[in-house]
């Protein structure tokens, strides 16, 4: 269940031109101009976004005779392993709110 989390934040840590300072230790706090959380889970959506744009457009192509069936696939599993990712985040989201509000105040 995590893999596909830690597949999508690697791959938004690709994406970068330098790795940002206070996200390689579970649990670190960003630095003064450092990512936020909430920015490494935008730039995972846009991700995820632009996978199943690629993949959506792969599949108009292959139809059309314009791209071979391996470019299809290829962008048509990255769109599921994006897929999989925002499913995991979203899991893991819904477990950590339901166990706050288990949380004796």
């Amino acid at each position: 269940m995590i893999e596909p989390v830690t597949l999508g934040l690697r791959a938004v840590g690709a994406t970068q031109s330098a790795p940002a300072p206070g996200i390689g230790a579970i649990g670190g706090a960003a630095g003064a101009g450092g990512a936020s959380f909430a920015d490494v889970l935008a730039g995972v959506a846009r991700s995820g976004v632009e996978a199943m744009h690629t993949a959506e457009a792969a599949s108009f192509n292959g139809l059309a005779g314009k791209a071979g069936v391996q470019e299809v696939v290829s962008s048509v599993l990255a769109a599921e392993r994006a897929l999989q990712t925002a499913i995991a985040i979203r899991d893991k989201t819904v477990s950590a709110i339901q166990e706050i509000t288990r949380m004796q105040i």
